[in-house]
């Protein structure tokens, strides 16, 4: 009778499991599963570090009470790591704004695009040049604000007039309009 063991050392097939599964293919499984989830154990906190932080997320919308904000005054405050300028308009900053003719602006918008209805007085920006991304003057009164009065960006001398609508420089386009809603005519809510 022949020697099993000698027959198990010269077999040269696929060792099978207790399954039936050649071993090869059980170790080539365990292995791809293996790298699978470390694949995943390294992306997860990659991809969830490219989520907005605890600190955005709390100031996915601000409120900004009015009453404060004198006419012809100007605050900043932040919204999304953002600054909003909020500026109490005078009437002859309305006026001037209403007033100007469409084909003198590098960025057409007449200045009822830039308002909300029956609340002409306040004009709510986001606060960044829209050439580089600095931070334009002109909320507070001791500010350059440019030969139109509204802002000034020192940087590359962008200049805005009360419609935060760019007028010279090398800045392409008008300051953006963040989203916000009048929750009274003293409350504003941006975002």
């Amino acid at each position: 009778m022949a020697d099993p063991s000698a027959a198990a050392a010269t077999h040269h097939g696929p060792i099978h499991d207790s399954t039936g599964v050649p071993r090869r293919d059980l170790l080539q499984l365990i292995t791809a599963a293996g790298a699978a989830i470390g694949a995943g154990a390294i992306a997860w906190p990659l991809i969830d570090s490219m989520n907005p932080s605890k600190d955005v997320l709390a100031l996915s919308s601000v409120e900004v009470d009015l009453t404060p904000i004198v006419e012809g005054q100007g605050i900043v405050v932040s919204w999304q790591g953002k600054p909003i300028f909020v500026r109490h308009r005078t009437a002859v900053e309305i006026k001037e704004a209403q007033d100007v003719k469409l084909n003198e602006l590098i960025e057409p918008q007449p200045d009822t695009a830039r308002v909300k209805p029956g609340h002409d007085q306040w004009i709510i920006l986001i606060g960044i040049c829209t050439h580089l991304g600095c931070i334009p003057l002109g909320n507070k009164p001791s500010d350059p604000r440019g030969d139109w009065g509204g802002w000034f960006c020192p940087c590359h001398g962008s200049q805005y007039d009360t419609s935060g609508r760019v007028r010279h420089g090398p800045a392409p386009a008008n300051l953006p309009l963040p989203p916000y809603a009048f929750e009274s005519d003293t409350k504003i809510k941006v975002g």
